[in-house]
């Protein structure tokens, strides 16, 4: 089993930039404003535009409700450090490294939309 994510966000041009900058995702095929799907090893997220959900869909947010409230999703890297470089480089708001109780160390950083990310190592420190 492989795991894919579609995330539904209000501006696809902004996500795409933010996962290339942040995490270093690379596009799949071809970008659209519509629908884009970008993979980093093998993880792949697709951010599609909020208004391809339907008004009933049970994913559309309420306005002023935060898309992806209650979930984290969490990538698993080889090279940490390269990782937290990434992200700091493209000036977004990143935690500290941080070694967690469970003994890996991570970073959280949050997309565009409030989807919460956490960036972790693969193996114990």
């Amino acid at each position: 089993m492989k795991l894919r994510l579609e995330l539904f966000v209000a501006d696809v041009t902004a996500s795409i930039e933010f996962y290339q900058q942040a995490l270093s995702f690379q596009v799949v095929g071809e970008t659209s404003k519509q629908y884009t799907m970008l993979s980093n090893g093998e993880a792949i997220i697709s951010v599609n535009k909020r208004e391809a959900l339907g008004p009933d869909h049970p994913l559309r947010a309420a306005n002023g409700e935060r898309p992806g409230l209650g979930v984290e999703i969490v990538l698993s890297v080889e090279d940490l450090e390269a990782a937290y470089g990434a992200a700091k480089t493209g000036g977004h708001s990143v935690s500290e490294l941080t070694l967690q109780p469970w003994g890996l160390r991570d970073f959280r950083i949050v997309d565009p939309d409030g989807y919460y990310i956490r960036v972790t190592s693969r193996h114990e420190e």
